[in-house]
């Protein structure tokens, strides 16, 4: 591992989520890319919030450290990280079953171009 001196600069970005289940599929889709440049490292964690009750046991909060050898290459990595926290929030709300719920949506009308009394027809060779 390399020293601090090698990587001075560093930011810790917690992200809270509303479960526990979330919170690791986050982690599980992002940790998949790895860090292009060999001048920053990345590290995933999942850790209960600040302000949860002593006995809670649910890690909601994606904390991810970047560690990087310029101010510039810190930069450029945590906005392709936001990049992609962007994407998978996206898909969280749109796909998740327990977000849709959350938000009142009981069943799958008007989600993900699913109408009513659709019917499907495919159309193979000429």
């Amino acid at each position: 591992m390399a020293t601090s001196d090698e990587f001075p600069c560093i930011l810790t970005i917690d992200t809270p989520f509303p479960t526990h289940r979330l919170a690791s599929a986050a982690i599980r889709s992002l940790s998949v890319d790895q860090e292009l440049s060999p001048l920053v490292r990345r590290q995933f964690s999942l850790h209960r919030p600040s302000d949860a009750p002593p006995n809670a046991d649910d890690a909601t909060v994606l904390r991810t450290v970047y560690r990087a050898t310029t101010n510039r290459m810190l930069r450029v990595s945590v906005n392709g990280f936001f990049e992609s926290l962007n994407v998978v929030l996206q898909v969280m709300q749109e796909l998740d079953v327990d977000v849709l719920q959350d938000q009142g949506l009981e069943d799958l009308q008007g989600a993900q171009g699913v109408e009513q009394g659709m019917i499907g027809t495919t159309k193979t060779g000429a």
